[in-house]
């Protein structure tokens, strides 16, 4: 049963540490997960990839590795000791393995887990990371479940091998909960799961209830992992461009407000906490911005601190200041990022930079305060959740049109926000970069998120720039947002596997970039 996307779940955020959050922070998830899975510490953990997704190539490169350990070891996306966290599992005597191994996946991004408990017991699930650090896990010891980290979920096995004697459980057990929000049969074998859904952890008193009947083999509690919790039912929420154009004209509404009211009822949260969300987020940006400018180090890393050499007054650039401001500010971002600082997926960690970089960037420049980056990353984030509605943010998908082409389009509408267009005006500024922009491949050197990922971030918010001041001026978009949406999917997905993040195709695969590959892991 699919959410609708949330602007803090699924568009801007997590906030995390880590290089890609495909990889990453969508790793520490399914760690958290895994460590919910059993009482106390493992044994050993055992983590599969297959050969012809991505993670088979660059689970160490991307982060993966300490994502998955990182999320074990009850980390959150944006723990600094993530980065330790392999060493940590060692010396807390707890067996890691990566193997990669040929099975059946339908999805570029699969995670086979095994965790072993001290008593021998092993438990087996297989998750995915579907873009910009979400997750599903989608079999849990051969069942086969939807459980993506929103919901306080309750798993409960059944000693029954009986269908109807199963359903009468069902049915029993169901009737001592006070409240859930979905609750679901599933059969494996002649063997028998529910799934319970709620808004609230259930009191002891229902897992006691629960447990006290004989037939229930064993119960598995699990929190949720994401910021803003799931629910049973939504009001007002749209799907569409037409739609929030409508929205706009019958309430004379900006995009960020807009914006406000649908995560307002999307997260069952006030107004007030959605915006003084998006408020804290772009205080963490600005922060980590001002850290980098002092200089940003890490031994696992291509580029160097580059973002102060915009400020040398001997060398003859280009004139525009806002342009230069926003190139620094975008690799501020990304310095930031590959140094395992803390930033903001937004949509993801690989185009990091484009959005808070070309706003900030813009806004410095122009002496305006939080309040209007804010509205302008809220109507950024709107323009995301169609995306994620109708396409991906995952390279490993639809290619990196997915990430630095999903953030030009975001970007275009929260600079016309910040310049106090109209709704329309986003929407069409959104539309004109995002068809400047399909079919950009994903091919970073040597697994790493930096080469071309700084260029593309670059690329993407120039890109908005000029979308942005098209739309202004009223130029004609020509093809509807929504149409452009549905057609950058279907080019994203037309990529050959090889472009689509799995270090096969394009600059991975030159010379200099297995070279650069060779040097790193002899550091390590």
């Amino acid at each position: 049963m699919r959410q609708p996307a949330s602007i803090f779940n699924d568009v801007i955020g997590p906030v995390m540490i880590g290089p890609s959050s495909s990889h990453t922070a969508a790793s520490v998830r399914i760690g958290r997960l895994m460590h919910q899975l059993i009482k106390g510490k493992p044994k050993k953990v055992i983590f599969e990839f297959e050969p012809k997704g991505s993670l088979a190539t660059t689970y160490h490169g991307q982060g993966s590795d300490i994502g998955l350990i990182g999320g074990l070891l009850n980390y959150e996306t944006y723990d600094v000791r993530i980065v330790n966290s392999l060493n940590e599992a060692k010396n807390l005597g707890i067996e890691v393995e990566f193997n990669v191994v040929d099975y059946e996946s339908n999805h570029p991004n699969t995670y086979r887990t095994t965790v072993v408990e001290n008593d021998g017991n092993e438990i087996h699930a297989t998750f995915l990371s579907t873009g910009g650090g979400m997750i599903e896990m989608i079999e849990l010891e051969g069942f086969q479940v939807s459980i993506t980290g929103g919901f306080f979920e309750t798993i409960i096995f059944l000693k029954s091998s009986d269908r109807k004697e199963a359903a009468r459980l069902h049915e029993c057990i169901v009737e001592n909960i006070n409240e859930y929000d979905f609750s679901t049969l599933h059969e494996n074998s002649n063997k028998f799961l529910i799934n319970i859904k709620s808004q609230n952890k259930l009191s002891e008193g229902e897992i006691f209830l629960i447990e006290k009947n004989t037939e229930v083999d064993k119960i598995i509690n699990f929190s949720p992992v994401l910021p803003i919790k799931s629910q049973k039912t939504y009001d007002d929420l749209f799907n569409t461009a037409i739609e929030i154009e409508k929205i706009a004209v019958e309430q004379n509404l900006d995009l960020w407000e807009i914006a406000i009211n649908y995560e307002s009822s999307r997260g069952n949260i006030t107004k007030a906490e959605a915006y003084n969300k998006m408020k804290d987020i772009v205080r963490i940006l600005k922060d980590s911005m001002e850290r980098g400018k002092k200089g940003t180090s890490y031994e696992d890393r291509i580029l160097g601190h580059q973002s102060n050499l915009l400020e040398n007054d001997n060398k003859k650039f280009i004139p525009g200041n806002v342009f230069n401001s926003v190139v620094k500010h975008i690799t501020l971002m990304m310095e930031i990022k590959s140094s395992m600082g803390v930033i903001v997926a937004a949509p993801t960690a690989g185009s990091c930079g484009a959005l808070p970089g070309t706003i900030i960037g813009i806004a410095v420049e122009l002496g305006l305060d939080d309040d209007e980056i804010t509205k302008a990353m809220l109507a950024a984030g709107i323009i995301g959740v169609l995306i994620a509605e109708h396409s991906t943010f995952a390279a490993e998908v639809c290619g990196c049109q997915a990430e630095c082409g999903s953030g030009s389009g975001m970007t275009a509408a929260g600079l016309v926000q910040l310049m106090g267009g109209s709704t329309k005006q986003c929407i069409d500024a959104a539309s004109m970069a995002l068809q400047n922009i399909f079919g950009l491949v994903c091919d970073p050197v040597a697994d790493r998120v930096e080469v071309p990922c700084l260029g593309k971030n670059i690329m993407a918010g120039t890109n908005a720039m000029a979308a942005a001041n098209m739309a202004i001026a009223g130029f004609d978009s020509v093809i509807p947002l929504d149409e452009t949406i549905e057609s950058f999917h279907k080019v994203g997905t037309m990529l050959p596997s090889e472009l689509r993040c799995t270090g096969y195709g394009g600059l991975s695969i030159t010379k200099t970039s297995k070279l650069i590959h060779s040097n790193l892991q002899k550091n390590n």
